[in-house]
């Protein structure tokens, strides 16, 4: 047995035998309830984070404002100085920290959708500046209007277009490309972008059930999701509520050339998957905006 564990059961077997941890420190149901945890809070706030724990920390206190919530944060591999700042911060009882080894959007947003217990997820980034909770009172609104509506988008509202290209004589290549659909200050559309997405969650667990793993470990999956939505009878909205940034987002920060080996990757992925039901999409996002 290595020599601290050895010493450390030595320990504890001492202190048990000696009751000392019998004190004041003891836990108790009554103590346990007082602490106010929610089971089933309305809305949850999922930040993925990598050493950006000074950023999260600024945007706490305008999330704790949201009644009925709790704040779950992803710790990506961040250093150890951002990981023990986070914890230091995260004190409430509905306050959660995941620690994860840089293993980025797609499977991180996914586990911790199976984590949260929110009837409402808000998808977020560690370079969004939040302020109030009037962005998160309104999604909450328009999802009580739109009960079928599954993902709803604060920042992009995009319309997916499927093509083929063929200027490389010497390879034929699958793409798209999205261009701004949103309008007003609420719409449907075929796509959005994070931050913040919002899902609601019973929706997702019935019938979308995950984040599509091969899309990971990011780029493009965020589309996936919309359109699989829409193909499933469910609808995808937006509503005005970009947030300032706070600083250069990690992928651009990071992951320059990363990101377009991903988007290389993904791209013909999602033709694929989708290029087929470009038009039948688009017309169910017609028909949803003019009800």
């Amino acid at each position: 047995m290595n020599i601290s564990l050895l010493i450390d059961k030595i320990r504890l077997a001492l202190l048990k035998r000696s009751g000392k941890t019998q004190g004041g420190s003891q836990r108790s149901y009554d103590g346990w309830k007082s602490k106010g945890h929610l089971k089933e809070p309305l809305v949850s706030f999922v930040i993925q984070s990598h050493d950006k724990s000074l950023q999260v920390c600024h945007i706490l206190p305008a999330l704790r404002r949201m009644p009925d919530s709790e704040i779950i944060v992803i710790d990506d591999g961040s250093s150890l100085e951002h990981t023990t700042r986070l914890a230091e911060a995260l004190t409430g009882t509905n306050e959660f920290l995941v620690r994860a080894n840089d293993l980025y959007e797609n499977i991180t947003y996914d586990k911790c959708l199976r984590f949260a217990n929110g009837r409402y997820v808000a998808l977020l980034q560690d370079d969004d500046d939040i302020r109030d909770e009037k962005w998160a009172l309104r999604a909450v609104e328009l999802f009580r209007q739109h009960p079928d509506m599954a993902v709803l988008g604060g920042c992009d509202g995009r319309k997916v277009h499927f093509f083929v290209d063929e200027t490389d004589e010497n390879n034929v290549h699958k793409c798209y490309r999205s261009e701004e659909m949103s309008h007003g200050d609420f719409c449907f559309v075929m796509s959005v972008n994070r931050a913040p997405m919002w899902i609601n969650h019973d929706l997702y667990k019935q019938h979308l059930k995950h984040i599509d793993y091969r899309f990971a470990p990011f780029q493009s999956d965020d589309y996936e999701l919309c359109l699989r939505a829409w193909t499933v009878g469910l609808k995808v909205g937006w509503y005005k509520v970009r947030f300032p940034s706070l600083s250069v987002g990690g992928m651009r920060l990071y992951n320059n050339a990363f990101t377009k080996e991903m988007t290389e990757r993904n791209m013909p992925l999602l033709y694929d998957l989708y290029a087929d039901k470009e038009t039948y999409i688009l017309n169910r996002v017609e028909q949803a905006d003019e009800q």
